[in-house]
C-alpha cells in the first residue's frame, strides 16, 4: 500500500462509499487482497495523512511538508470574515482535544456552499483551518471529521521541515504526472491541475510561477520528458523513470481490475476517448433520465483495455454486493475474449471479499452474466 502510495503521490479521497470508498477502491484495483482497514490502520499511525492535493487526498506522512502550502485564497478569506468564530474553535480545540463541528453550536456567516445556501460557520472554519495547515483530521467516525492541532498529529522532524513554496507546487505538479503517466499540459486534463495556481503568472497569486514554468523546470530538469502519442493529438509527458516502459511493454496481466471515478488512470477523459476509444462520465449531477449509465459506475479494466462499466451497490445490512447494471464496450464479447470470464470471476470474488459480502446479487436482466460469472466468495 504505502509502495501504491508513494508512486501515485496521493489517493483522493471522497466519502461516497455506495460501491467502496475511493480510496480503498484505488488500492483494490492495484493490491492483491487489499482491505480497506489497512488503510485505517496507517491512518491511526499517522503514515498516512489527510492534505490537499487536487482536493482532499491520503499523503505518505513523510511528505507532508511539501503539501502544508496552499494557493487557495477562499480558506484565509473564511477565517477572517468568520475571526470571532474561528478564534473560539482553536481555543476549544487547543484545551480539549479533537472536535467535530458537531460540539459546537452552530454558527451563521457569509460562508455559502456549492449550490449557494448558507453553510454552518464552524464547519466552513475547521475545514478552512485544515486546508492552510493549522489544524488536521485527528480521525474519521463514518463521514463525521475530528479535527486536532496540526502539531499533536505528525512528528516534530516532519513539521518543521520547511519547503519553499515553489519546491512544494513542483512536487505536487510532479506528483500529477506520476500518478496519471501520461498526462498533457492544457486543458483537457479538466481540474487535474487545480490547487496549482494559474497557468501564467498572475497578481491574484503573487509569488507563484504559474504551472507553465513549472512544467518546464521539470522538463529542463529531466525529471519529465515530452512525448507524442500517435493518434493523440497535442505534447504529453512522463516520468524520466517511465520511458523504458515505452520503449519496452510489459505484457499486461490477464486481470480484471474495477475502477473509481476519481482514479489518476480516469482524470483524462479526453485522452480515454482519444486513446482507448472508451467514453467516461461521471454521471453523479446529472438528472437519471440524462444518464446513459449510473450515477456510480466503475470501469471495467482487462489487460490494456477498457471493456465495460459495471454498477455494484454494497448492502452492509444483509452483507451483499448487488450488481445494478453492466454494460460491454462495443465489439466486446466477454465470452469470446481470451482468460476474460475467469479474469471477471476472480475479480468478483475478490470484490465480495473488499466489500466484507458472503453474497453477489445480479439484476434480473442480467441473467447472462449471472450464469457466466457465476461467484462464490
Amino acid at each position: 500500500m504505502l509502495e501504491i502510495l508513494h508512486k501515485l503521490g496521493s489517493i483522493q479521497f471522497d466519502p461516497l462509499a455506495v460501491a467502496g470508498r475511493t480510496h480503498d477502491l484505488v488500492l483494490h484495483a492495484r493490491v492483491a487482497d487489499y482491505d480497506p482497514a489497512w488503510c485505517d490502520l496507517l491512518y491511526e499511525r499517522r503514515e498516512i495523512f489527510e492534505a490537499y492535493n487536487k482536493g482532499l487526498s491520503l499523503v505518505p506522512a513523510s511528505e507532508f511538508a511539501w503539501f502544508r502550502g496552499t494557493l487557495s485564497r477562499n480558506s484565509p478569506r473564511v477565517l477572517s470574515e468568520n475571526a470571532e468564530v474561528a478564534e473560539r474553535v482553536f481555543e476549544r480545540i487547543r484545551a480539549e482535544g479533537p472536535l467535530s463541528s458537531l460540539d459546537f453550536d452552530r454558527a451563521h456567516g457569509k460562508t455559502t456552499d456549492w449550490f449557494g445556501m448558507p453553510t454552518n460557520g464552524v464547519r466552513a472554519v475547521l475545514e478552512a483551518y485544515a486546508v492552510t495547515g493549522v489544524l488536521g483530521l485527528a480521525r474519521r467516525e463514518g463521514n463525521r471529521r475530528y479535527y486536532d492541532l496540526i502539531e499533536r498529529l505528525l512528528p516534530a522532524d516532519v513539521l518543521t521541515r520547511n519547503v519553499p513554496l515553489r519546491e512544494q507546487l513542483l512536487h505536487k505538479l510532479l506528483s500529477r504526472y506520476r500518478a496519471h503517466g501520461l498526462l498533457g499540459v492544457g486543458g483537457g486534463a479538466g481540474d487535474v491541475f487545480g490547487g496549482l495556481g494559474p497557468a501564467k503568472p498572475d497578481p491574484r497569486w503573487p509569488g507563484t510561477p504559474g504551472r507553465s514554468a513549472l512544467r518546464e523546470e521539470l522538463v529542463e530538469r529531466g525529471e519529465l520528458v515530452p512525448v507524442e502519442v500517435e493518434g493523440v493529438r497535442g505534447k504529453r509527458l512522463v516520468l524520466d523513470s517511465d520511458v523504458e516502459l515505452l520503449e519496452a511493454p510489459p505484457e499486461p496481466p490477464p486481470s480484471v481490475a474495477f475502477l473509481p471515478p476519481f482514479d489518476p488512470l480516469i482524470w483524462d477523459r479526453a485522452l480515454l476517448r482519444s486513446l482507448f476509444d472508451f467514453d467516461y462520465v461521471w454521471e453523479l449531477f446529472l438528472p437519471p433520465a440524462k444518464r446513459r449509465w449510473g450515477w456510480y459506475v466503475l470501469p471495467i479494466v482487462f489487460r490494456d483495455r477498457f471493456v465495460g462499466r459495471i454498477e455494484p451497490r454494497i448492502d452492509r445490512t444483509d452483507n451483499r454486493v448487488h450488481v445494478l447494471d453492466v454494460w460491454w464496450e462495443d465489439g466486446f464479447a466477454p465470452s469470446r475474449a481470451d482468460g476474460f470470464v475467469d479474469a471477471m470471476r476472480d475479480a468478483l470474488r475478490a470484490y465480495l471479499r473488499f466489500a466484507g459480502a458472503n453474497r453477489l446479487e445480479w439484476a434480473s436482466h442480467l441473467g447472462t452474466e449471472k450464469r457466466l460469472f457465476l461467484t462464490r466468495p
